[in-house]
């Protein structure tokens, strides 16, 4: 479900708030007068001022009792704020309103992270729900907006993702793309089979819901040079085809398009927020399914472009839509820089852990750009090496590449997957995002939540809009 809690702008702190958040600083001294002993009441209760921390007071309010939260914010830091925030929805969960006195400083982390955190997805009965409004008091309402238009678009990403399979298929995921605000083109089977696009139509050939290509175009008022294309992984639902999956790996596959969900709510975000860039996003969807007519192990599939691929293992899916989407990007597009995002291999999470996406680039200073975006935004990248050597794993006696290593000589599979995108991004600058470690949440705190995270939105935008 989308984020349910709406914002609100005020001057002042109202007389009458029943829920009143104020912040506090190390030396235990609130930001605004309140009528009670407030620093003897922290010393009290042995506060220490971090990010997170709350202490909750009841006050006098006419006709009953209000609540004061007083919370810490620690260095101050962006990373110190959105902690801050995130505890407070949290704490408020279930009220009617929260009257926020701001922190100093820039309020889009904040603001930002606070919304991220009453995010819910449920289907049947609800749960106790987040808090319905937050009033941010003598904030600035440009900072407040940005960071609701952004929130909302990790919202929309987690919300393609979050949906079951039994309702999300290609069709349906163009279908939500035209909600993003912007021009969309979508290729049906017919039109992906005339036009040569064999690793879209190879993977979902095994599946009664057949794929897609959708094309989503931002082009900002005024007239800009630098053209950017973002590609995304729209695999539906990946069961691994006829190399199947173990039942518990085949669990969160639901989220494998996570990466597309990204790239669409992107564009969304960008619309809204009239940025200064324009921006075409392909996302490759297809459901990988095993049937009668499913591709099999050993076949070779003939990618946009004419390069050809001989597939040893159905479950290496993601990156034959991508380099299809890859190949049509950079013969036809001709961007400044391409980016692909994707949940692309179980290797980055054992690498990475759930914190931390990858970054591989053919480009060092659009590696550092979105490296620095990352960190700004929340979404860290970890940059990853792109070895050369490990280069003959995709060889195949047979046709141009193999999708994976045949055997154990090189391994590392995230590093070998980036490599086989490279040889479809042609010259131009590029980088790939593995976000299989963070694209999904199995934790409910903070920002996140259980089930998909969003996460590269943020990123992207921040990259997009500031980089």
């Amino acid at each position: 479900m989308p984020i349910e809690t709406t914002t609100s702008v005020v001057t002042e702190v109202p007389d009458d708030a029943e829920l009143l958040a104020v912040p506090y600083d190390s030396d235990l001294s609130p930001s605004v007068e309140l009528p009670l002993p407030a620093a003897g009441l922290l010393a009290h209760y042995d506060a220490k001022g971090e990010a997170g921390e709350i202490v909750e007071v009841p006050v006098a309010r006419s006709g009953g009792v209000g609540r004061v939260l007083l919370y810490g914010v620690g260095d101050g830091s962006p990373r110190a704020l959105r902690t801050a925030a995130a505890a407070l929805t949290r704490k408020a969960k279930g009220r009617d309103t929260l009257t926020v006195v701001p922190p100093a400083g820039d309020l889009t982390p904040f603001a930002e992270a606070a919304l991220l955190a009453a995010y819910t997805f449920r289907i049947g009965k609800a749960g106790k729900k987040a808090v319905g409004t937050l009033v941010f008091a003598g904030a600035d309402e440009g900072q407040v907006r940005r960071a609701e238009t952004v929130a909302r678009a990790v919202a929309f990403a987690r919300d393609l993702a979050n949906t079951p399979s039994s309702v999300k298929n290609p069709a349906w995921l163009a279908e939500q793309a035209q909600e993003s605000g912007v021009p969309v083109e979508v290729w049906d089977e017919e039109r992906l089979k005339a036009d040569g696009f064999g690793g879209i139509l190879a993977v979902g050939q095994g599946s009664a819901s057949p794929p897609r290509l959708i094309k989503l175009t931002y082009t900002p008022d005024e007239p800009v040079e630098r053209h950017v294309v973002l590609v995304g992984k729209g695999i539906t639902f990946d069961s691994g085809g006829l190399s199947l999956k173990p039942t518990d790996n085949m669990k969160t596959q639901k989220t494998d398009m996570a990466g597309g969900a990204v790239v669409i709510a992107v564009l969304k975000a960008l619309a809204e927020l009239k940025a200064p860039v324009r921006v075409t996003g392909l996302v490759a969807a297809a459901e990988n399914m095993p049937s009668g007519t499913a591709q099999r192990p050993s076949d070779v599939i003939k990618h946009y472009g004419g390069r050809t691929v001989e597939v040893l293992n159905t479950d290496a899916e993601g990156r034959l839509v991508l380099a299809d989407a890859l190949a049509y990007a950079d013969a036809v597009l001709d961007p400044d820089e391409v980016i692909d995002i994707a949940t692309l291999t179980g290797a980055i999470t054992v690498a990475l852990g759930r914190h931390y996406g990858a970054v591989y680039s053919s480009d060092d200073t659009l590696a550092e750009r979105l490296v620095s975006a990352g960190q700004a935004a929340d979404d860290k990248l970890w940059r990853m090496p792109l070895v050369e050597d490990y280069a003959p794993a995709l060889r195949s006696p047979i046709a141009d590449l193999a999708n994976v290593e045949s055997g154990s000589t090189y391994g590392g599979g995230s590093i070998t997957a980036a490599l086989f995108l490279r040889e479809f991004a042609g010259k131009r600058p590029w980088a790939h995002l593995d976000v299989a470690g963070v694209g999904r949440s199995t934790v409910d705190e903070g920002t996140l939540t259980k089930g998909a995270t969003g996460f590269g939105v943020r990123l992207l935008v921040e990259w997009l809009t500031k980089g």
